[in-house]
């Protein structure tokens, strides 16, 4: 597609915190038209009485979910809705012959059977897992350039793959050692209130929750055990110890993943490793010297920071990753992946920094 060229685009499930991410970012892209968003809840009211904050840019209002009507109003189709939701409305936009853009998780797992198991239903397109790309595009560009439908990944998985991916690749991380730490903001959890995210109940506390059970450990698992087969080490499994915790504050990631290597790294040979693997990336920034990852610091943005640090006392190896689970984690790298996918420069509509403070 030409880069001159204006694309139509529809947001399914666009009156949530990642809809609405979706829609700011889409209304800064040069070559993006926004013709159709659509929400059960709100369908009938105007876009700016659920986002006042775009009052002024967007005049359109909300409409219910249908897919092919929706198809005939626009190129490309993001669907930001709820887990096991996207099924359906995925494959009728696929057979109305759109680019497609899935954030849920229904379209991540390439395997049927762990899709049901962790999210207690059948997949009702199993057909289409094997075409779905991972939508991570410093794993999967090439990819993500021919696909008809990417499947965006978790803000989680986001965080935890790239930090280690650099040691993963190269077959340096010993077996049953990697426990990754993370830490969320609340609109990681969605819009829709519920107790936990009540102001009086996450103001001034952090909590862990659902550990070992959380949603995203077959997507690391899946996706750094596709890159440790491609090591020449090849384990038989890759398995991985995360822990979530709620923080309190609006948006961001931390993530902190600890393991031993087979083999000892000095901190320049861990820098330089990580520097090799992210040359070129253009929304990964290496923070250099003591320097360590922070959400602030890219809150509003693509960006993904990383650290990396070799503790030699220990023999372990610390890495953080710090990116915005609205943006990197959700609506930026979604609309990264349509980027390639049409053959628009990578990062059209994503260029602005963080704001800061």
């Amino acid at each position: 597609m030409s880069t001159t060229e204006t694309i139509t685009v529809a947001v399914a499930g666009a009156s949530g915190y990642t809809g609405g991410e979706l829609l700011r970012l889409l209304l800064g892209h040069p070559r993006a038209k926004i013709t159709v968003v659509t929400s059960e809840k709100s369908a009938g009211s105007p876009v700016a009485a659920s986002f006042p904050h775009l009052a002024s840019a967007l005049s359109l209002s909300f409409e219910a979910l249908a897919p092919a009507e929706i198809a005939k109003r626009a190129d490309v189709i993001f669907l930001a809705l709820p887990h096991t939701k996207s099924l359906a409305p995925v494959a009728a936009c696929l057979a109305a012959g759109k680019h497609v853009i899935d954030l849920s998780a229904d379209y991540r797992l390439k395997d049927p059977a762990l899709y049901e198991t962790w999210y207690q239903t059948p997949h009702l397109h199993p057909n289409l897992l094997h075409e779905a790309v991972y939508g991570l595009p410093e794993l999967h560009r090439d990819a993500i350039k021919t696909a008809r439908l990417v499947a965006s990944p978790g803000c989680y998985p986001t965080a935890a793959i790239l930090q280690m991916a650099p040691l993963v690749a190269k077959g340096l991380v010993t077996p049953d050692t990697l426990v990754i730490d993370a830490k969320s903001g609340v609109s990681g959890a969605g819009r829709s209130p519920a107790l936990s995210y009540h102001f009086p109940e996450a103001h001034e506390s952090i909590e862990a929750y659902k550990i070992g059970q959380h949603r995203h450990i077959p997507e690391i698992e899946q996706e750094l055990g596709l890159l440790s087969q491609r090591s020449a080490t090849k384990p038989a499994a890759l398995r991985v110890a995360f822990t979530p915790h709620l923080v309190p504050m609006n948006r961001g990631i931390l993530s902190t993943a600890y393991c031993r290597l087979r083999e000892p790294l000095g901190q320049d040979e861990l820098w330089a490793l990580y520097a090799d693997f992210y040359k070129g990336e253009p929304f990964i920034r290496l923070q250099s010297g003591t320097a360590s990852a922070n959400p602030r610091h890219v809150r509003g943005s693509n960006f993904c920071d990383l650290s990396a640090f070799s503790d030699a006392r220990s023999g372990w190896v610390v890495t953080v990753a710090a990116l915005d689970n609205l943006v990197k984690g959700a609506a930026g790298q979604a609309i990264q992946a349509m980027n390639l996918m049409l053959g628009f420069p990578e990062d059209m509509g994503l260029r602005s920094p963080g704001v800061f403070p």
